[in-house]
This record gives C-alpha cells, sequence and structure tokens, in this order.
C-alpha cells in the first residue's frame, strides 16, 4: 500500500470497502457507457477508439513497408502511396499518439493518483470525448473522399493546390485540437483544485507532473495549430492569399506556425511518457526515484524550451544564419532536462530489487530506444549536418525513435503496469515478454536500418528507389513484420486476460501511489472515503509499516 497515504477517511474507521461496486458494472448497457461522467469508464473508452485508430495507421505502415520491398514500387502506385503515407502519419500523430496517454491513461489514472472522486469537470471530460470521436471521423472522411497526398504536415504551397481532400482532413485536425485543448484545461484544474489533504506539489507523483506540464502546451500550442489550419482551409475554398505564392502569401509563414505548435506537440506525445517511466522504474525497481524535484522540474523545462525550438525544422527553408544558429543552441538546451530524467532513471536502477516484469521490460526498452532517438535529434540540431540528412530516411528513423521508441514503448509499459487496476485480472506474463523481445527486436530491425539508409541518401517519401538500397530496405520490412506479430500478440494476451485471467490483488506491483489504494478494479467514487496523505509519493523503505497502518 502507498505510503503516501496515514488513513484512509470513511466513516470515521479507516477502512477500505473491497465490497464496494467496480466502476465496470456500476451501469449496464451501452448508454451508462455513452452518458458516463466517470472518468475511468471515459479512459476505457479513449483507449479502446485510440487502439482502433493504431490499428489502422499500422495497416497503413504495413501497406507501406510491404510497397517499399522492391526498387520499383509494384504493389502500389505513386499516388497510392502518397496517399498512404500521409494518412498514416496523420492517423498515427493525431488519433492515436497525441490523445494516447493523456487522454485515455491520464484519465484513468490521475484522479485516482490525487485521490479524488473524479476530475474537475466530469461534464466537459466527456465532451471531450466526443469531439474526439467527431474529429477523428471528419479525418478518415478523406479516405472515402479521395484520399489525401500532402503529407501529415499539409505544407504549402501543395496542400493549397493538390486535388486531394485537404479540407476535410485540416477540419478534422480541427476539431480534435478543441478536444485536446478541453482535456488540458480538465486536467490543470484538477492538479490545482482536487489533489488529496497533505498531497502538496512535491507529494505528487512524476506521472501527474509530466501531465500538468503537458496540458500547458496542449493549452498555449494547440490554437496556433487551430488558426493555421483554418487560414489552410479558408485559402482553399475563398482564395485568400495567406500561403501559396500564386496568390500573394507566404509558404515559409505556414512552416513558421505549424511547427511552433507540432514541435511542442512532439512533447505534447513524449512528456506524459517520461512521467511514466518514472512510475515503472520506481515501482518495478523496488527503490525510491533518484532525484524527484529534479525530474519534476524537468518536465516543466521540457515544456517551456519546446515553445522556443520549433525553427530547427526549418534550416534549409532559407531563414537566416543567426537564426538558424539560435535554433540549434536552443535545440542543444532541451537535451539537458530530458538528460536529467535519463540519468535519474539509470541512478534509481543501480543497485534496485528489479523484477523483469513486462512493465519493467518496456522501461528498459524506452531507455535504450529514447536515448538513440534523442542522440540522433542532436545530429539533426546540427546545422552542418542536417543540411545532408535533411528529408531522408535518417529524418524516418529519428522521428520513429523519439514517437515509437519512446511513446508508444511508454503506452506498452503503462498498458501492462495499469492493466490489472483498470481489470483486476492478471495476464500471461511469458507471453508479455515475448511479445516485449519481439516488439524490441523488430523495432530496432526496421528503423535503425532506416537511420543507416538516410546515412547513405536515401530520401524519405519516394515511390522507387535505386537498387543499391533493396537490402536495407527489405530489412527494414521484415522487422515490421516481426514488430506487427509482437504487437498482435499483445493485444491476444491482454484480450484473453479479460475472459479467463487470473483475479489480482489491489497492488499486484507493490506500488506507492494512491492509485493502488483503491479497490481492484476501483468502485465507481474510487475511494470509500477521503485520502488524507503524509509523505511524500516515493517511499518504499516504509512499505510494509505502511500496509498495515492503512489496513488496520
Amino acid at each position: 500500500m502507498s505510503t503516501a497515504v496515514a488513513e484512509t477517511v470513511s466513516g470515521g474507521n479507516g477502512r477500505q470497502h473491497e465490497a464496494a461496486e467496480s466502476y465496470l458494472s456500476a451501469g449496464r448497457g451501452l448508454r451508462s457507457w455513452l452518458t458516463t461522467l466517470d472518468h475511468k469508464r471515459i479512459g476505457l473508452m479513449y483507449l479502446a477508439s485510440i487502439l482502433l485508430f493504431f490499428f489502422v495507421g499500422g495497416m497503413l505502415a504495413m501497406g507501406i513497408r510491404l510497397e517499399l520491398w522492391t526498387p520499383a514500387g509494384e504493389l502500389l502506385d505513386a499516388d497510392m502511396y502518397n496517399k498512404f503515407f500521409t494518412l498514416h502519419g496523420a492517423v498515427m500523430i493525431f488519433l492515436f499518439v497525441i490523445p494516447g496517454l493523456p487522454a485515455a491513461l491520464g484519465n484513468f489514472v490521475m484522479p485516482l493518483m490525487l485521490g479524488a472522486k473524479d476530475v474537475a469537470f466530469p461534464r466537459l471530460n466527456l465532451f471531450s470525448y466526443y469531439l474526439y470521436c467527431a474529429g477523428a471521423v471528419i479525418l478518415l472522411y478523406t479516405i472515402i473522399s479521395g484520399g489525401l497526398d500532402t503529407g501529415w504536415t499539409f505544407y504549402t504551397p501543395y496542400s493549397t493546390t493538390t486535388d486531394s481532400s485537404v479540407v476535410s482532413a485540416v477540419s478534422g485536425a480541427f476539431v480534435l485540437g478543441f478536444s485536446s485543448i478541453l482535456t488540458g484545461v480538465n486536467f490543470i484544474v484538477t492538479i490545482h483544485k482536487m489533489r488529496a489533504p497533505g498531497q502538496g506539489w512535491y507529494r505528487l507523483p512524476l506521472f501527474v507532473w509530466s501531465l500538468y506540464a503537458t496540458a500547458v502546451m496542449q493549452i498555449l500550442a494547440t490554437p496556433v495549430l487551430a488558426i493555421t489550419l483554418l487560414l489552410l482551409a479558408v485559402e482553399r475554398t475563398l482564395h485568400i492569399g495567406f500561403f501559396d505564392p500564386a496568390l500573394g502569401g507566404d509558404p515559409v509563414l505556414f512552416q513558421h506556425f505549424f511547427w511552433f505548435y507540432s514541435h511542442p506537440a512532439v512533447y505534447i506525445m513524449i512528456v506524459p511518457a517520461f512521467g511514466i517511466m518514472s512510475e515503472l522504474i520506481t515501482v518495478h525497481s523496488r527503490k525510491n526515484i533518484f532525484g524527484y524535484k529534479a525530474v519534476a522540474l524537468s518536465s516543466v523545462a521540457i515544456a517551456i524550451i519546446g515553445f522556443l525550438v520549433w525553427g530547427h525544422h526549418m534550416f534549409v527553408s532559407g531563414q537566416s544564419e543567426v537564426a538558424s544558429t539560435l535554433f540549434s543552441f536552443l535545440t542543444f538546451t532541451v537535451a539537458v532536462p530530458t538528460a536529467i530524467k535519463i540519468f535519474s532513471w539509470v541512478t534509481t536502477l543501480y543497485r534496485g530489487s528489479i523484477s523483469f516484469t513486462a512493465p519493467m521490460l518496456y522501461a528498459l526498452s524506452f531507455i535504450f530506444l529514447f536515448s538513440i532517438g534523442g542522440l540522433t535529434g542532436l545530429f539533426l540540431a546540427t546545422l552542418a549536418i542536417d543540411v545532408h540528412l535533411h528529408d531522408t530516411y535518417f529524418v524516418v528513423g529519428h522521428f520513429h525513435y523519439v514517437m515509437v521508441g519512446g511513446n508508444v514503448i511508454a503506452f506498452l509499459g503503462a498498458l501492462h503496469h495499469w492493466w490489472p487496476k483498470m481489470f483486476g485480472r492478471k495476464y500471461n506474463e511469458r507471453l508479455a515478454a515475448i511479445a516485449a523481445a519481439l516488439v524490441f527486436v523488430g523495432f530496432n530491425l526496421t528503423f535503425f536500418t532506416q537511420l543507416v539508409l538516410g546515412t547513405r541518401g536515401m530520401p524519405r517519401r519516394y515511390h522507387s528507389y535505386l537498387p543499391e538500397y533493396t537490402d536495407l530496405h527489405q530489412l527494414s520490412t521484415v522487422g515490421s513484420v516481426i514488430l506487427a506479430v509482437g504487437l498482435f500478440l499483445v493485444g491476444g494476451y491482454l484480450l484473453a486476460s479479460l475472459l479467463k485471467g487470473e483475479r489480482c490483488s489491489a497492488n499486484p506491483w507493490g506500488g506507492v501511489s494512491l492509485e493502488w489504494v483503491a479497490s481492484c478494479p476501483p468502485s465507481v467514487h474510487n475511494f470509500p472515503g477521503q485520502p488524507v496523505v503524509h509523505g511524500g509519493p516515493y517511499q518504499f523503505e516504509e512499505i510494509e509499516s505502511s500496509h498495515a497502518k492503512v489496513q488496520a
């Protein structure tokens, strides 16, 4: 049980009522789910939705890799290939990676970590989910209305002149932005106003700190993207020149607007993953986090500096040398708070009592994969190197080491970590270890070869390529198949656990944050009374005495 809790006030006796009705069985029928205000059910609806879109985006990715098996591009024609990689990027970014950790797992876990009964605005929370669904439907409408071939960045002037479904795609992204903003507002108010008594800022779990920093970025950066996409739609429909040179516009202005949002969006995707890693490593190594305050404040530092580095995407756009130098320097600066986190995790692991559970395997994978992603980012932040690697497969490999090696691996680790709490069932640990190994091997085989392809001059987004790149492309495709097998295996044993998984205790991992005090699965109102916090968030040395105190 959590050492952060001295007592759970419930009818004056501080007892936990494990028999309280589970949130899963509190209401019957589809209507009870569609109209629910329970943050846990809303989190599960987000989870089901993003996993559906993860499947869609993954199938598009497999189509891309299979098409690149041969240099001639025999599976898809050039136009269809452009639509495949554009929709793969748009679906993965806007429908899975950005909302995945905050909206799904954050919605479920954060109020439990705060000792709260729900988020601050439950109705707004449900409305955010329906906005997400509406935006997803509009975005996916592009598939049946001619497709989209601009790339997920919607770069002008091509996006203002192509015949593909740009307006529907940007309209979908526009609506999705509102969902992201409302979720951020809800989280900030919840963290400020609904913490358990005694839970000060430096008694918050690090996942909560990361969600707070993410929410700030969502609120400040997303409106910039919304306005940019709105201007793009107006330019296409009313022919008013903002970005198209033929209409008197400036395409570089679009790049500034887009990347002012999209680089903070990279941290919207990855900062929650950092918080998850802190949770997984502390729990599964049975050791207090090293440098708690530095790790917590580094999330805020990343959020702040992340707004200042967008120009490193534009080194070859014609911007001034002074601007490029400043953006290069700031990009190196943002590596400092990120390095603080990695050093903290490694130091926490040192001499810890490590359990090689599935969550810990994903945590160890994250440290290795994200380190590669971060270091290759420093290569691209170096002006002399970026000029040669820009628009090559090196950028593709770097981006996926950050987004998949970071966000998706953290998502898988968090899903395994909190799955027993969500559903009260255990999954097959042996299959989970095999799947983690397949994902790790398949991922590296897929994307490390792409780093090599980039250094050898292979351009990205090409439908066909020179025969000299065939071996590496085929190796990358084999890796993507192994990765897909690992992910399908994850889905298989997790679904099987819902049907015949062994029931678990309220705290199967021996965690020390407030969500492990709640019953398993949690009751409708999370706790039978109000938890009261008397200690820090990570105090493993007192776990046995705390366990006795909470249960007494």
